[in-house]
């Protein structure tokens, strides 16, 4: 029997996806989460095998949460499920130790397979999704560029964003340039558009 910890902010998401692979007879679902910061303490009461973990959630993100738990507990399997399929979302993703990374419409039986093979240490991703990370390439944007633009998403001034960041509001800016000039992009607004729409942020 696989067990499986399911992290989603949607319940109902959560409750289809938990319905879907409970009619396996392999699978058992043993947790349910809402939130990114809730997924460390559920795998250390329920112990699963396998950790299906949704990029956009409150708290923290799968991305940051797949990161965690290859630190934290080495021998759980990750398996990102998402409606985002963007190339810089996988990359990241298997960067930080995910096992496999699939999009919400995937048939069911795809699915519970895909459960399998990363509970077997195997790699799986969806096909349409790693020919286009593969055209896009990897992301240009350093840890700190990623960093501000991720601050400036709410249309914080530099000044805001600088003390968020203990950083000067001159590396800020500089950073914001850069940025803008690396999503061939004409202000912030729309630099953090684009690194949103590519999964660089």
């Amino acid at each position: 029997m696989i067990r499986l910890l399911l992290a989603d902010d949607q319940a109902l998401v959560r409750g289809a996806l938990a319905a879907l692979l409970g009619l396996e007879s392999d699978l058992e679902v043993v947790a349910e989460v809402g939130r990114g910061d809730e997924v460390l303490d559920a795998v250390a009461r329920t112990k699963p095998d396998v950790v299906l973990l949704d990029v956009e959630m409150p708290g923290l993100d799968g991305v940051e949460v797949a990161g965690l738990l290859r630190a934290r507990y080495p021998e759980v399997r990750v398996l990102i499920v998402t409606t985002f399929g963007r190339p810089g979302y996988l990359r990241r993703a298997i960067d930080a130790g995910a096992g496999g990374f699939v999009v919400k419409d995937t048939p069911a039986r795809e699915l519970a397979d895909a459960v399998r093979r990363v509970h077997m240490g195997l790699r799986v991703v969806d096909p349409a999704l790693a020919t286009e990370t593969l055209t896009a390439g990897t992301s240009p944007l350093t840890a700190r560029e990623r960093e501000v633009l991720v601050a400036a998403a709410d249309g914080a001034k530099a000044a805001v964003i600088a003390q968020r960041l203990h950083l000067s509001e001159g590396t800020v800016r500089n950073h914001l340039s850069s940025a803008i000039g690396k999503t061939s992009t004409r202000t912030r607004a729309e630099a953090v558009r684009a690194a949103e729409r590519l999964g660089w942020i």
